[in-house]
């Protein structure tokens, strides 16, 4: 029972210690693992037996006889389907050609690249080389989001590692599995006419089950037939069923069924996906915290005496310092991207936690079958993880600081609400040269502000999502344009640490405008004018204007002017090397307008003849 609690305790503790310092979560899952594993069974303990026994032995453990492989293949299995779910066709042809040649060509670089060095450098068959280098392929959001979130980047650049993450992760699984399945087949090694057939009838078994069952849970689902306050454990329960009935069928394809299952229902137009995909993520944290520690807990000192010496190292070498740049380079041939940022993202790569748990699984699996060389598997990649997570944790930000793709200045602009002022705003600062994201809860907005072509994401401002999206780490300003004040001032106060660097700015209430003394120091635009006066001037002129400024007195006349007429609102000063700033919210000294300079104004142009 003490065990039991203490993987728990120990596993959120972890994530709580990933989250505070901003690491990928596996790194203190390993490391607490090994530390109540083998460093303690070979250090701490008196009698030489490991503080946390995954395995019941000597009259202690967690986990007797193969109970713990079936714990790892269940966990794994619903881990794999999560990551199925997030794996979007559409998004494979939209993001671009540098994201599908970096799942695709980086991923056969990886592939038969560390397949050759594993076998040549370790001297492992090919079989299980081809297992190693199919394992880590995969680099994983887990991994990536952490450490680039407090990184600065240019979008493109963010875009392209944050991608890679989230697509790669279904598809190199999917490699990882059908190779195992392929070398299960037969033990031996020798791929006879019989194993071709039984490897085949693994795929075929994995993809109808997979494919089979997704459609029928999203009929199920759409049709109403499962009530709601069932739907999560349901789901849950049709992924265990399918793992354990594709493989009663064909012997380890149930992992191939669920990958598959994953991404089917995750292409599915179903209204409770995003239900189902925030249930399976809960409950892969608790899943991979557990996990991770009986992982690493369960590898012995000689597991690990297997890879102490140059070899080791020299295959860390070639795997980050060779593979990973000939992949990405090749991937970004011929594009957009610079080449200190191809060297960028040629350095972050690190390997996360599918590759360790599905590592463990495969090895403990392939060990038991008697598989030559099988006993190497989960102890490599394991440092393939450990160290790639640890040198990008720790020299990231330093590597975009010296590669020069680190932005000292974040000039994007977020903006809260997306509706017609915002798409308004939003198009011409974009016109400008500026990074723009409209968010909002509301899907009509953020539709019609996609179909202008700007960049909009649906999402709720009290949820946390927004503070982990990599994609705004170039964001410095912040503007609150919605109709709800209570929202424009929790935004604020939220978000304007993270996202207001430059200046963080809300619309004005009508009690404001009313009360001089409550006018806040953060107000948008004009003291005269809320989103109700905002929406007003859209509607009847939805266009903004500039004008030419000769001078300060010209400026001011004009700012008069805007004072006394309802249809003209002061938005920006743009001065003469294009730069926009805030008019009345910024505190831009007056005295610095100069000919040449504009007054950027929604609604009705000025009567040249009066100003």
């Amino acid at each position: 029972m003490i065990e039991l609690a203490g993987i728990i305790i120990l596993g959120i503790l972890a994530q709580w210690v990933a989250w505070k310092f901003k690491i990928p979560a596996i790194l203190p899952l390993i490391l607490i693992g090994l530390l109540v594993g083998p460093i303690a069974a070979e250090f701490l303990s008196e009698d030489g037996t490991k503080w946390i026994q995954p395995v019941y032995k000597n009259g202690k453990g967690l986990f007797p006889d193969e109970s713990l492989f079936y714990f790892v293949s269940l966990a794994i299995s619903i881990i794999l389907f999560e990551g199925g779910l997030t794996l979007r066709m559409g998004e494979i042809k939209n993001v671009g050609p540098v994201i599908t040649k970096l799942i695709t060509v980086g991923s056969v670089v990886t592939f038969f690249g560390g397949a050759v060095a594993a076998h040549f450098v370790f001297h492992l068959n090919w079989e299980i080389s081809f297992l190693f280098s199919a394992l880590i392929i995969v680099t994983g959001p887990t991994v990536i989001t952490p450490i680039l979130r407090n990184i600065p980047l240019k979008k493109d650049v963010s875009a392209v590692l944050k991608w890679e993450g989230i697509l790669i992760d279904p598809i190199g699984a999917l490699v990882a599995v059908l190779v195992f399945e392929f070398i299960s087949v037969d033990a031996g090694g020798e791929f006879t006419k019989t194993a071709f057939i039984e490897f085949f009838k693994i795929v075929l078994f994995g993809f109808t089950f997979g494919f089979t069952f997704a459609h029928a849970l999203n009929f199920a689902i759409n049709r109403r037939w499962i009530p709601h306050y069932l739907l999560n454990v349901f789901a849950l329960a049709s992924v265990l069923g399918v793992f354990v009935l594709s493989d009663a069928f064909a012997h380890e394809s149930g992992l191939l069924a669920v990958v598959v299952m994953g991404m089917v229902l995750g292409n599915s137009k179903s209204p409770y996906l995003k239900e189902l995909l925030y249930f399976k993520e809960s409950l892969s944290v608790l899943l991979i915290s557990i996990l991770f520690i009986l992982l690493s807990a369960n590898i012995n000192m000689d597991d690990l005496l297997l890879i102490y010496n140059w070899e080791t190292l020299a295959l860390f070498a070639i795997v980050v310092f060779i593979l990973r740049p000939v992949g990405v380079f090749l991937s970004t041939q011929g594009s957009s991207l610079k080449l200190n940022e191809r060297l960028f993202i040629s350095w972050v790569g690190p390997r996360g936690i599918v590759a360790a748990g599905i590592a463990s699984l495969f090895g403990i699996t392939l060990s038991k079958n008697g598989v030559e060389n099988a006993e190497y598997i989960t102890p490599l990649v394991f440092v393939i993880v450990l160290g790639t997570v640890l040198l990008n944790a720790t020299t990231a930000r330093s590597f975009a600081k010296a590669s020069g793709v680190f932005l000292t200045k974040s000039g994007g602009i977020l903006i809260v609400g997306a509706s017609k002022i915002s798409r308004l705003l939003g198009h011409y600062l974009e016109d400008n040269g500026r990074h723009v994201v409209l968010i909002d809860s509301n899907e009509n907005n953020i539709s019609k502000a996609r179909e202008l072509g700007l960049e909009a994401l649906t999402t709720n401002i009290y949820s946390d999502n927004l503070i982990d999206n990599i994609e705004l780490n170039d964001v410095g300003y912040l503007m609150a344009l919605t109709a709800n004040p209570d929202i424009n001032k929790y935004a604020i106060n939220k978000f304007s640490k993270q996202f207001g660097e430059n200046g963080a700015f809300r619309v004005v209430t009508s009690q404001e405008i009313l009360d001089k003394k409550s006018r806040p120091k953060e107000g948008l635009f004009s003291y005269k004018d809320d989103y109700n006066s905002l929406s007003e001037v859209t509607d009847k002129f939805p266009s903004i204007q500039e004008i030419d400024l000769e001078s300060r007195d010209h400026y001011q006349n004009l700012i008069s002017i805007t004072d006394k007429d309802d249809d003209i609102i002061p938005l920006f000063i743009k001065d003469n090397g294009g730069e926009l700033h805030i008019i009345s919210s910024n505190n831009l000294n007056v005295d610095s307008i100069k000919k040449g300079y504009k007054l950027v104004y929604l609604g009705k142009p000025f009567d040249v003849e009066k100003v």
